[in-house]
């Protein structure tokens, strides 16, 4: 029997600002460090998606985790940067493309926050450190309420964006809100991605359907032992 997968879901590195709503998607830099060396003491290795593709199929085995940022928030290439090479681990990052260097216009206002996005040059020097850039559409909609002409635009043109910058394939993607089903998965899986994540809790198993993985979301106010829980055991899918 093959090891679940656990894809740990993170969205900001730092402290959050004061009157923020959702607190918990704001992880503190000191706390991700240590969650990060909790990773090596329990013997995985933090991965990529694309790194662990071939550990998502049922190719290979081992304890590993993956690890991703949804957004491509400036403060995961300044806060969670360091830390994941500190610890050597790899991680891919899911940037909006037609949002770099500006803030999170889907939702600033509701949050009560303007959260700085890596611009190009930051999304390369995280692409240069050994990281994975993903795709999380062009400007961060809702794609369940998308035609197949918006579909398009949001999926396949997000890719086209992002590899015109890197000059390199992206292959991974994550839906916006965690908003898919079966139409969206298909328009996913037609652009090219070798996988998507949704916001489904959850551990993946090997050779489950490679455009519905579910992940485990880190909060804020988790501590360390809890983190060691959602991976280990099935809490997460019994919290579903």
């Amino acid at each position: 029997m093959t090891r679940p997968i656990p894809i740990l879901m993170y969205h900001n590195v730092g402290r959050p600002p004061p009157g923020v709503r959702l607190r918990k998607l704001y992880v503190g830099a000191g706390h991700f460090a240590r969650q990060m060396a909790l990773l090596r003491l329990m013997g995985y290795r933090g991965l990529s998606m694309g790194a662990a593709m071939p550990y998502l199929r049922g190719e290979q085995e081992g304890r590993v985790a993956v690890i991703t940022f949804d957004d491509g928030y400036a403060d995961t290439l300044e806060a969670a940067l360091p830390a994941l090479r500190r610890h050597g681990h790899s991680a891919t990052c899911y940037a909006v493309s037609r949002r770099l260097g500006e803030y999170n216009t889907w939702d600033a206002e509701w949050i009560g926050a303007r959260k700085p996005l890596m611009n190009a040059e930051q999304l390369r020097r995280w692409r240069d450190a050994g990281m994975e850039v993903g795709a999380h559409t062009r400007t961060h909609p809702h794609l369940t309420q998308c035609d197949a002409a918006a579909l398009e635009y949001e999926v396949t043109g997000c890719k086209s964006d992002l590899e015109a910058l890197l000059q390199q394939p992206v292959t991974q993607f994550c839906y916006p809100y965690g908003s898919q089903d079966a139409r969206v998965a298909a328009a996913v899986r037609a652009a090219g991605y070798a996988a998507a994540t949704t916001t489904v809790r959850g551990r993946a198993e090997a050779g489950s359907d490679p455009y519905t993985l579910p992940r485990v979301m880190v909060a804020g106010h988790h501590l360390l032992p809890v983190l060691a829980i959602q991976m280990l055991t099935g809490y997460e899918e019994r919290r579903r």
